[in-house]
C-alpha cells in the first residue's frame, strides 16, 4: 500500500500529531538509529563505504524527510531516498544492506509511535494502527524510490566500468608506446599480472555483433583463469592469464567445447606488454586454417602454416612459381596430381599410406609422384625442394581462389 492511499483512508490527522511529537526528540531518534545500524550491520560499523559521520548525516536527512511527510505532506517527498540510493550505488554498497539500514531508521520512528500511543490509562489502539499503516506504506514508497535510483546509478557504474575496461583492453591489444605506469593501471583494472604468462586467442565471429565464444570470460574465471576480451566486427579477441603450465590445456579444452569457426591461439608468452605481438601470432594461426573451416590452431602447432598465412601475397607468388606447371594442366590432371601431392605430404612421404588414403595401388601413386617431379622439375628427396613444395601447397590451401589466376609477373627494377 502506498502512502497516498493511507492518506485517503483518513489517517492523516492522527499520524501528523504523532509525527510532530516524535520530531521534538530528533537527536535521540538519530542516536538510536545509528546505534541499531552500527550494531546490526558490519558494513557500516567497519566504515566500508561511508564514514560514521557521513552515515549520521544521511540518517538525519532521511529521518527529517520522513517525519516531514508524516506530519502532513500530501505527497511523500522521496528525493532524499533517491539521493541515498544513488550515493550508495556509486560507493559500491550492496542494495540489500542499504535497504536494511533505511528500514532500521523508519522502524525506530514506528517504535516512537508505539510508545506515544501506549501512554496513559487509555491506550490509543486506533492511533497505533493508523501510525503503523502510515509508516509501512512510507517504507514501501521510500524503498521503491531508493531501489529505482540505486539501480539506475549502478547501471551507470557498470556501463562506465565496461567502457573503461573495453578501452584498456583495446589499448593492450593495440600496443604502442605505453608507459610502465599505464601498463600497471591496465593490469590492475583487468585483474591481470603484469609479469605473468599468457596466451592470446582470436576467434572468428559468425556474424557482426555475435560472440563466437559466449560467456568465455565467465567460464575461464570458473576454472580460476583471469582473462580480458574484446569484440570487434570480425573477431573476438582475448588475453588469458595462465597460472601454471597445465593451464594452457585447460584453456584449449574450454575453447573447443563449443564448435565454432576458426580460432587462433598465440604461443605462451611472458609479460603483459607483449600482448599486441601475441595477437598477431593468434591472427596468423587463425589464418592458417582454410576459410569456412572449424577448429583451433595454436601458432606453435604449425609454424610453416603461420609463416604462409602471415604473408599472403608472397605466399601466393611462391605457390604459382613452384606449382605453375601443374596448375596449367587440364582440370582432371591438375586435381589428381595436386591431391596426390597433398596426400603424400599428409602421410609423411609414405607411398603405402598415400595409396590407402587415395584408394589406389602403390604403383599408381609412384607413377603420379614421378609425373609430379617431371612436371615441376623438383625432387621429392631434396630437403630444399620438399620445403618449397610444402610451403606452396600450404599457400594454395589457404588461398584457393588464386589457383586459377595467371602467374604473377615478376617486377622489373627500373
Amino acid at each position: 500500500m502506498h502512502y497516498q492511499t493511507v492518506l485517503r483512508d483518513g489517517l492523516a490527522p492522527v499520524v501528523s500529531a504523532l509525527a510532530a511529537d516524535v520530531d521534538t526528540a530528533m537527536p535521540e531518534l538519530i542516536d538510536a538509529t545509528m546505534h541499531q545500524i552500527l550494531e546490526q550491520m558490519p558494513v557500516y560499523r567497519d566504515e566500508r563505504f561511508v564514514t560514521h559521520a557521513e552515515l549520521r548525516n544521511s540518517v538525519r536527512a532521511n529521518l527529517d524527510y520522513a517525519l516531514r511527510t508524516l506530519r502532513g505532506e500530501d505527497v511523500p517527498d522521496v528525493s532524499q531516498a533517491r539521493a541515498t540510493g544513488r550515493a550508495r550505488a556509486l560507493q559500491g554498497a550492496p542494495l540489500p544492506e542499504v535497504l536494511r539500514a533505511f528500514r532500521i531508521g523508519l522502524t525506530e520512528v514506528w517504535h516512537r509511535f508505539v510508545l506515544l500511543t501506549a501512554r496513559g490509562e487509555n491506550q490509543d489502539l486506533a492511533g497505533l494502527v493508523a501510525a503503523t499503516a502510515a509508516v509501512w506504506a512510507l517504507v514501501d514508497d521510500y524503498a521503491e524510490a531508493l531501489t529505482s535510483s540505486y539501480r539506475d546509478a549502478a547501471a551507470e557504474v557498470v556501463v562506465a566500468h565496461q567502457n573503461r575496461r573495453s578501452a584498456l583492453v583495446e589499448a593492450l591489444f593495440a600496443g604502442g608506446a605505453a608507459t610502465e605506469g599505464t601498463l600497471w593501471d591496465i593490469a590492475r583494472v583487468l585483474e591481470l599480472s603484469v609479469d605473468g604468462s599468457f596466451v592470446v586467442v582470436a576467434a572468428e565471429t559468425p556474424r557482426l555483433g555475435h560472440e563466437p565464444l559466449p560467456k568465455i570470460e565467465l567460464r575461464l574465471r570458473e576454472a580460476q583463469h583471469a582473462s580480458a576480451w574484446r569484440l570487434t566486427p570480425d573477431l573476438q579477441v582475448g588475453v588469458v592469464s595462465l597460472r601454471d603450465p597445465s593451464a594452457c590445456k585447460v584453456t584449449v579444452d574450454l575453447l573447443r567445447e563449443t564448435p565454432v569457426g576458426r580460432i587462433g591461439m598465440s604461443p605462451v608468452f611472458s609479460g603483459l606488454g607483449n600482448t599486441s605481438r601475441a595477437l598477431h601470432f593468434a591472427r596468423v594461426a587463425l589464418s592458417s586454417m582454410a576459410p569456412g573451416s572449424t577448429g583451433l590452431v595454436q601458432f606453435t602447432e604449425s609454424p610453416l602454416a603461420g609463416l604462409v598465412a602471415s604473408a599472403p601475397e608472397a605466399s601466393v607468388q611462391l605457390a604459382h612459381h613452384v606449382l605453375r606447371p601443374i596448375l596449367d594442366l587440364p582440370g582432371d590432371d591438375r586435381n589428381v596430381l595436386l591431391l596426390t601431392l597433398r596426400a603424400w605430404f599428409d602421410c609423411q612421404g609414405s607411398t603405402k599410406l598415400t595409396s590407402e588414403r587415395m584408394f589406389c595401388h602403390p604403383n599408381t601413386i609412384r607413377h603420379r609422384l614421378r609425373r609430379i617431379t617431371d612436371e615441376l622439375g623438383r625432387s621429392l628427396t631434396d630437403p630444399a625442394d620438399i620445403a618449397e613444395l610444402g610451403a606452396a601447397l600450404r599457400a594454395l590451401h589457404l588461398f584457393p581462389d588464386t589457383s586459377h589466376l595467371p602467374a604473377p609477373r615478376p617486377t622489373r627494377a627500373s
